[in-house]
């Protein structure tokens, strides 16, 4: 078949679009704690307030839950992934965010998740902290620091790895019948999605509601709201919705690798295919800048080719 031809997949339309996403750098942090329930608080500490570079400075969420055999120190763990636009600015938040929600959370630890690349600082610049009490041990050629807290110490690693081949903005679309429907298949892609490794999804709950455009009518705004892609906004502005849909939520991906946010968004999409038109999902779509700003370039058909048995040029 050609791209032009139509997919359906379960009574589901794969629009012929793309996902246009940028390179960014990242890294993956371990942080550890006494409990899973502190665990988790510190990774959703770190990872708060992480949703877009364009007003949080940087993208991160959890990445998955880590068994005490798969940690450091052999306790309880979660795995974070932390992406920035540029390794400078990923070598600003790191330490930042580790400083201000891992070191101050109650029996956590931190480590590097992610060997090779530049080296972003972690113990070198929290151990300042310490106010001289701090020591550093090396183990196996790793170096650690141990600064002392009032309940004890806290741990962490020296420096953690990162990778500037990173991409980030992978997204789709999905287009409903109602609010519940789109909810619904958004919440069964994020699920599915989760599985993936090397791939998160920044937004609350990994959903966007509030999908946008380059651009706006008011100055000082460089994005706004998604016009075309707004229920309420069908003769108003020019809308890219077919009648029936009265919902849309987006999906954004960013990933360790291209490979990372193409796994992501394959999974995702076919959990959604796979509640189907009898669930209401009508379509799934993707956000573009026209191919011109982004030079990752995921095209939704070739991505869901393999899933519905055909050949995509």
């Amino acid at each position: 078949m050609t791209s032009q031809a139509p997919m359906i997949i379960n009574g589901v339309e794969i629009r012929d679009s793309f996902a246009e996403a940028f390179p960014m750098a990242g890294t993956r942090l371990i942080i550890t704690a006494d409990t899973p329930r502190w665990a988790h608080t510190a990774a959703a500490s770190l990872t708060g307030f992480a949703t877009s570079v364009i007003g949080c400075g940087c993208e991160a969420a959890i990445e998955r839950q880590l068994a005490p055999d798969e940690t450091p120190d052999g306790r309880p763990g979660y795995a974070v992934l932390i992406f920035a636009m540029s390794l400078k600015d990923l070598k600003k938040v790191v330490p930042l965010r580790a400083g201000q929600c891992v070191l101050t959370s109650p029996t956590s630890a931190c480590y590097s998740g992610l060997e090779g690349g530049a080296a972003i600082a972690l113990g070198r610049a929290l151990r300042y902290f310490g106010d001289g009490y701090q020591i550093a041990k090396s183990i196996d050629g790793r170096r650690f620091w141990r600064i002392p807290v009032m309940e004890g110490e806290f741990v962490c690693d020296e420096v953690v790895g990162s990778t500037t081949a990173a991409v980030g903005g992978g997204n789709f679309l999905i287009l409903a019948r109602s609010r519940p429907a789109a909810l619904a298949a958004a919440e069964a892609a994020v699920e599915a999605m989760g599985q993936v490794r090397g791939a998160i999804m920044p937004f609350p709950g990994g959903v966007v509601r509030s999908g946008s455009k380059v651009g706006a009518k008011y100055a000082g705004m460089i994005a706004s709201t998604n016009d075309a892609y707004c229920p309420t906004l069908r003769g108003v502005s020019q809308s890219a919705l077919p009648p029936e849909v009265e919902s849309v939520l987006e999906i954004v991906i960013d990933g360790l690798s291209e490979q990372d946010v193409a796994a992501s968004m394959q999974a995702g999409i076919t959990a959604v295919c796979g509640l189907g038109a009898a669930a209401g999902v009508v379509a799934v779509d993707a956000g573009n800048y026209g191919g011109n700003l982004g030079p990752f370039h995921f095209k939704l058909r070739q991505l869901m080719a393999p899933v519905a048995g055909e050949t995509v040029v």
